[in-house]
């Protein structure tokens, strides 16, 4: 008998309603293959933006049930929910946006040239969408990385169904998005099979397995994450596997930019990490701060702020058990000590708080590389650095992120001294590089890049901004095939209007 599926408040631990069951192998079949039959309605562009546009309104009028749902399975707040509805909904737009535009199919056209060497034949190159995409939601953004998050957003604009893997954190939120997201579907003659969903940890290795599964995109630990991606990888027919995995997000304050702005930098450390109970991939998980006055100061700061941080409900039991776990872990290593000691702040909440240590304990293997990975929850570790060769031995000891940040002062971002050097010593390590700010908070924007290095992802690809659209699509030129056989992208004529390369000159 399948097991069933729960709605469980994390603020008090217990079971609110069965939401559903877990779906058997032949079950995640079905969805698959309803999604798969389900392709050829999203073939019209016009019809996929329209079909996007309508999901964004309908879940936007659906805002307060939904914000509703969602608090009860995450405890997030209705404030943050609120938001993150509200982006959730201008990703489905901007996506149908981009659709309309065109630009993404890369269409590109030779006419032949007997003349060059060797001679070029009539050739027309776009893209074209891969097929079913399994989402894989995730526990900490139930909205913009779950069932109508970027991922599925991005791939109904590519022109690929979903199928998703709703994340036991929220459940019941789950079902409810993707009746609304069937409800736009079916407004605009699109099979309500275009969003698959399925519960349960065998439904999701059984959707990875899928031979009708063109791709996957998943948001998570790198221990599900990895697993995941070694199943894609060992099919018959292996597929792209878009992972997330963890990041430590590290941030580098220099001794000048300490001695200019130390409150000011301890109070901005103290709300990126605890923001949202520091659930947020992008939390800064380790900052190498300057031995000395400036760095104290700092530190002081930190102690200030964060010390006045309120407990927070974790999204579930079992992260809040490892957050505790790991926290022992971490104090337990001689030298690190607890300016605010984070750990149990009741019998369900957690109280926010940071580590430091000496950073020439970080410099080798060992037993202390434990706080060189990613501790979910409200800590941070401060590492206090003698000097820049130590900072940068710290560096280049990490493994890839989703962001680095750097601190600098004004003189440094104004190009003197080694504000350059430092930018382009960040660089290898992340997606994204900021300087004078911090990284929670990914503005949903054509120049977005969310992603990194391994294990931050396990592709180039971003998750967040239009270039996601890109996971879910392949090129395909075809060669000297007559006009009347092409599709109308690809014709001379451009009956649609798009943007192309026309024998080496970009039209728009």
């Amino acid at each position: 008998m399948a097991a069933p599926v729960w709605s469980v408040d994390p603020r008090t631990g217990k079971q609110r309603e069965q939401v559903a069951v877990e779906a058997t192998a032949q079950e995640v079949d079905t969805a698959v293959r309803a999604a798969h039959e389900a392709r050829g309605a999203l073939a019209d562009r016009t019809v996929r933006a329209a079909f996007l546009r309508t999901a964004a309104d309908r879940l936007q009028a659906a805002r307060d049930q939904l914000v509703e749902a969602a608090d009860a399975e995450t405890a997030l707040g209705p404030v943050r929910l609120t938001g993150e509805l509200a982006r959730t909904c201008y990703q489905l737009r901007a996506f149908a946006d981009i659709v309309d535009e065109g630009a993404f199919l890369d269409v590109i056209i030779n006419h032949p040239d007997d003349t060059a060497t060797p001679p070029i034949p009539d050739l027309r190159r776009h893209k074209v969408p891969l097929g079913v995409v399994a989402v894989y939601a995730a526990s900490n953004f139930p909205f913009a990385f779950s069932v109508a998050g970027g991922d599925t957003a991005s791939a109904f604009g590519a022109g690929c169904p979903v199928v998703v893997k709703a994340h036991p954190d929220h459940p019941a939120l789950s079902e409810l998005v993707a009746k609304v997201l069937r409800g736009a579907a079916a407004e605009h003659g699109v099979p309500e099979g275009v969003v698959g969903l399925v519960h349960g940890f065998d439904a999701g290795v059984e959707l990875v397995k899928h031979p009708l599964v063109a791709a996957a995109g998943f948001t998570g630990s790198v221990r599900g994450g990895r697993a995941l991606f070694d199943a894609a990888a060992a099919r018959p027919v292996p597929i792209p596997f878009h992972g997330e995995l963890g990041s430590l997000n590290p941030v580098l304050v220099t001794e000048a930019a300490a001695t200019e702005r130390a409150e000011a930098i301890g109070a901005g450390l103290a709300g990126s990490m605890t923001m949202g109970v520091g659930q947020f991939c992008v939390k800064p998980g380790l900052v190498l701060v300057p031995s000395g006055a400036a760095g104290d100061a700092l530190v002081k700061s930190l102690t200030e702020a964060v010390g006045d941080t309120d407990p927070g409900v974790l999204l579930d039991r079992r992260m809040r058990d490892n957050f505790l776990a790991g926290i022992a872990e971490r104090t337990g290593l001689p030298g690190v000590d607890s300016p605010v000691t984070p750990g149990a702040g009741g019998e369900h909440t957690v109280s926010a708080g940071f580590l430091t240590v000496p950073a020439g304990k970080l410099t080798g293997e060992g037993a202390y590389d434990v706080l060189l990975e990613e501790c979910f929850g409200p800590v941070t570790v401060v590492a206090r650095y003698e000097d820049e060769a130590e900072a940068t031995a710290v560096l280049s000891r990490l493994p890839g992120n989703l962001t680095a940040t750097v601190q600098l002062s004004t003189e440094e971002a104004a190009g003197q001294g080694r504000g350059a050097a430092l930018l382009a010593e960040l660089t290898p390590l992340a997606g994204r590089v900021l300087v004078n700010g911090w990284p929670t908070g990914v503005a949903v924007a054509p120049a977005q890049h969310h992603g990194g290095p391994y294990p931050a992802t396990t592709s180039t690809s971003t998750s967040v901004g239009g270039t996601a659209i890109e996971r879910w699509m392949r090129p395909v030129a075809y060669q000297n095939a007559p006009e009347a056989l092409l599709p109308p992208e690809l014709r001379d004529d451009n009956p649609l209007g798009l943007p192309r390369r026309f024998n080496g000159r970009l039209e728009r």
